[in-house]
């Protein structure tokens, strides 16, 4: 049995990242071993979790993943761990638009058999709150309402108040947290800023969280919450059984992936490197904010997705590993922030010139799932491969895509994306390996012919 926790809210903004990450970090200082995850496709949020339990921060998502995966992946990730605790994404019942509760809080919760815990901003009500719960607690009798966390109480009055109205509903109150703005994280254009660039900054955070959640939350009721939910019956993910070679059986020797980490490219799924490793490649990170070279015998490249708008100056300023990636002959997989590393210019900043094509912030944020098919004969995915993905981002490339595009986006809006040149294949697409597994077998092959 895995004791768990589904962290959930009526909308966002409500405080789920300050009661999870709060939570994590405040059970793995009385010595549990947490398991972290987050619903949806957010890389951000992740980077928190992994601060404050020690362990990758991962993400549930059955639009990206398909829903027969969540909890072989939840399994996989908490393995070893006493305690998960899930944060969820949007409200409670908000899933991928036009795909119902698709991708929901409530249907991760229900896929793992997780109580909720419904974080209720209380700032601007007293006994309403109590017909809010309610509603949330009887719109679907498969999801199970643990109880409440109260965020943003403004006096003992108040939580008196609020304490009585959900006491008379029936639904217990496990927290109340006081309005408190030096618990609130930065943000800018996409969100939070992310845990990688904010260093002791975001430990303390943490360490001021920890103190906070243990003072105005009943950790002994969340616990025997969180031992409350059943056994499952899922095996646990298995990545070489995904990527079709069980038992890790790799002939040959294994070609070394150059992965970008680092501040400028922090958004990655812990899956991809385990699908990588599995398929019988050797992960090797490197930071393009600061090495100078490539890692040595590298034979493939990945750069993922991060800031590196808020970094231009310093990637454009690292001219020996601009031309590295320009000289790089080998295959090469590029999402979002690397899809912009690799053009001739971003705002007006040299890059790598590995793409005809430029970059500029805009006004306009494009975000959401998307159902894509691939076009090219590239180094990740053959022509006619189906998957889903996601976009996330305020830049523009002109053009949008080249002479051989990478993907056709087929719903919600038909269009196509991205560049597939050589062994290049980039575009502002976040896919999701772990739900569409050949990708990884495919780049490796290619690294290893």
């Amino acid at each position: 049995m895995l004791p768990r926790l589904v962290v959930g809210a009526p909308a966002s903004g409500s405080g789920k990242t300050t009661v999870a990450t709060g939570l994590m970090a405040a059970f793995a200082a009385r010595g549990l071993a947490v398991s972290p995850h987050k619903v949806g496709p957010d890389y951000i949020d992740p980077g928190y979790h992994a601060l404050a339990t020690g362990r990758p921060g991962r993400n549930l998502d059955p639009f990206l993943c398909g829903e027969e995966r969540i909890a072989p992946l939840f399994l996989h990730g908490a393995a070893g761990c006493e305690l998960a605790v899930v944060e969820g994404v949007m409200g409670l019942f908000d899933g991928a638009s036009g795909h119902g509760g698709l991708g929901s809080t409530a249907q991760v919760a229900k896929l793992l058999q997780a109580p909720v815990v419904l974080v209720v901003d209380a700032s601007s009500q007293a006994r309403s709150v109590a017909a809010l719960v309610h509603g949330f607690a009887s719109w679907d009798p498969q999801v199970r309402l643990g109880g409440v966390v109260l965020n943003r109480v403004g006096s003992d009055r108040h939580e008196q108040v609020l304490r009585e109205a959900l006491d008379e509903a029936g639904v217990p109150v496990l927290g109340a947290l006081r309005r408190a703005d030096e618990l609130r994280v930065p943000s800018r254009h996409l969100g939070l800023v992310p845990a990688a660039e904010r260093g002791a900054e975001a430990r303390a955070w943490i360490g001021a969280l920890t103190e906070r959640v243990a003072a105005s939350c009943d950790l002994d009721a969340l616990w025997a919450l969180a031992r409350s939910a059943p056994p499952l019956t899922a095996a646990p993910w298995d990545a070489a059984a995904e990527v079709g070679l069980p038992g890790g059986s790799v002939a040959g020797p294994r070609p070394v992936v150059a992965v970008a980490r680092g501040a400028a490219f922090s958004f990655s799924y812990a899956e991809h490197a385990e699908l990588l490793e599995a398929a019988g490649a050797q992960v090797v990170p490197f930071d393009p904010l600061q090495d100078e070279a490539l890692p040595e015998g590298a034979r493939g490249l990945l750069l993922g997705g991060g800031f590196p708008e808020v970094h231009a100056a310093e990637l454009s300023a690292n001219e020996p590993l601009r031309r590295a990636v320009a000289a790089f002959g080998g295959p090469l997989a590029a999402e979002c922030a690397g899809l912009l590393y690799l053009l001739r210019s971003l705002d007006g900043r040299p890059m790598c010139g590995v793409l005809d094509a430029t970059a500029t912030m805009t006004d306009r944020l494009t975000l959401g799932y998307r159902q894509a098919v691939a076009l090219g004969d590239g180094v990740l995915a053959a022509p006619g491969t189906r998957l889903r993905g996601h976009e996330f981002h305020r830049t523009a490339v002109d053009p949008a895509c080249g002479p051989e595009p990478a993907w056709g986006f087929t719903q919600p809006a038909v269009r196509r994306e991205g560049f597939v040149q050589g062994q290049v294949h980039a575009s502002y697409l976040h896919v999701h390996w772990a739900g569409e597994p050949s990708l990884a077998r495919r780049f490796v092959e290619r690294c290893s012919a």
